[in-house]
């Protein structure tokens, strides 16, 4: 019997990943046995398979299909071996122009410095050196991405390499009908991030009096054509009250998912309306708060506060985004970010960055870690200064920080997120310095305070290291 491949899978190999399945529709690449994998390859349309449990386990989960003897491989679905480092997403900002000028985003259209943009060529190239690579998947962004002078060109530019984009972040002014249509025909179903900045308020931090209007339109068009979306809502001193009525709102209007993000004291928000910022003891005891009026109203909204906790209505659990690891499998080689070693960011500018909203800090202290518009991808994923934070350990991070490598909350939280380390230290560049907002989180009992507060949910993540005084 003859078998082969389904269109939808893809045998890849990596440096250090040396088996490995990508499936359309998953944003990583699934790691799988050597058996498995030795099966999987003779999966080609030329050799004959005997029946037996690895044919009937495929064939079940869709994996491989009954052909005829020299059916071949989709080009996506033959074997492909790369000899740089796995990175399987790219997350990818064409351009830093946006269409508003809002109060807090270092992306404003009024900030010249960010203000760059990818010439469709440029991008072409890149995009062929991303599929060269092994990217897999996208996150578009900006600026606003759709305000880029060839949006859907780049969008087709992606499918025709046989890769896609998972995640569009966006402002939804300039969504359509017909770039829906398009994205349909295409097969891009994107999560649609879409920024909603609490009832009442969207208008004011976005600078545009429709901007509450059309966001919700574009909501309502999103979701009526099928597509998830996941608002994404700024929190901060003066839209504090609005949370549960936006919540109320994004679920009638069919939202899947609600982000909750602390603005942060950046040196635009800062100026546009000082001293708004939650701080961190009101951000927690707020946030608390908000989550146990949640948890009674029965919305069944997915919500995720950032850096703090997520709420699964469905199940009545939530899960501690503080607590990234446990204590059975804590590495000290794991990643210091797994987000930042599994998505490589790219600015408008070319810059390769750990994540985009590190660009503009980064810009402002002169540093860059590598460039795509002056050194090829596949170099800076295979020796470069980017590379070498994309590769960071908690090793590294225990031997250059003394209070991480002392705390007995380490294992749990592993340093917390390195941007906000990078936000909070008073060093031109330490990589290695701990995030204050975990620091404060398990230190002032907030991991009592929420399990308490939240009793009637279930913990999905408690946490499990032992404490020694």
């Amino acid at each position: 019997m003859y078998y082969k491949l389904n269109k939808n899978v893809a045998l890849r190999k990596w440096k250090y990943v040396d088996r490995a399945i990508y499936l359309r529709g998953v944003d990583h690449a699934i790691g799988i046995s050597k058996e498995e994998f030795e099966f999987l390859l003779m999966c080609d349309g030329h050799h004959d398979i005997q029946d037996g449990p690895f044919v009937e386990d495929f064939l079940k989960r869709g994996f491989i299909e009954k052909c005829n003897k020299g059916d071949e491989l989709s080009e996506w679905s033959k074997f492909k071996e790369y000899d740089n480092y796995y990175f399987p997403r790219m997350n990818l900002m064409i351009t830093g122009r946006c269409n508003l000028n809002c109060l807090h985003c270092f992306n404003a259209a009024d900030n010249a410095p960010l203000n760059t943009e990818w010439d469709y060529q440029e991008l072409l190239h890149l995009l062929d050196e991303a599929r060269d690579v092994g990217i897999h998947t996208f996150t578009i962004t900006g600026g606003e991405p759709m305000f880029h002078p060839r949006f859907m060109d780049i969008v087709r530019a992606i499918y025709a390499r046989d890769m896609e984009i998972f995640e569009l972040n966006t402002n939804g002014f300039l969504i359509t009908q017909e770039i829906l249509d398009e994205f349909k025909r295409l097969r891009c179903h994107p999560l649609i991030k879409i920024s909603y900045d609490g009832v009442g308020y969207h208008n004011w931090i976005r600078q545009n009096p429709k901007a509450e209007e059309k966001t919700i339109e574009a909501i309502k068009l999103c979701v009526k054509n099928g597509f998830r979306v996941k608002a994404q809502t700024q929190v901060h001193l003066k839209n504090l009250n609005s949370m549960m009525d936006t919540a109320r709102l994004l679920e009638s209007l069919g939202v899947s998912e609600m982000r909750i993000i602390r603005t942060t004291e950046a040196p635009r928000w800062e100026k546009n309306s000082p001293q708004t910022s939650l701080s961190l003891p009101d951000f927690f005891e707020k946030m608390l708060e908000f989550s146990k009026e949640y948890i009674d109203s029965g919305i069944n909204m997915v919500v995720d506060i950032w850096q703090f906790l997520r709420l699964y209505p469905s199940a009545k659990a939530y899960s501690l985004s503080t607590i990234s690891c446990n204590e059975k499998d804590f590495n000290i080689r794991i990643p210091m970010c797994k987000g930042n070693r599994g998505m490589i960011a790219i600015s408008s500018s070319g810059e390769a960055v750990p994540c985009l909203q590190m660009s503009g800090w980064l810009i402002e202290r002169g540093i860059s870690l590598g460039n795509v518009r002056k050194t090829p991808l596949k170099k800076i994923i295979t020796e470069s200064d980017y590379l070498n934070l994309a590769t960071a350990t908690l090793f590294q991070q225990i031997v250059n920080n003394d209070k991480c490598s002392s705390c007995k909350y380490y294992k749990a939280c592993t340093g917390g997120c390195p941007a906000l380390g990078l936000l909070y230290s008073k060093e031109r560049f330490n990589y290695y310095h701990e995030d204050i907002t975990k620091c404060y989180f398990f230190e002032n009992g907030w991991y009592e305070k929420t399990t308490a507060a939240l009793s009637k949910w279930a913990l999905e993540n408690p946490l499990d290291i032992i404490i020694k005084e």
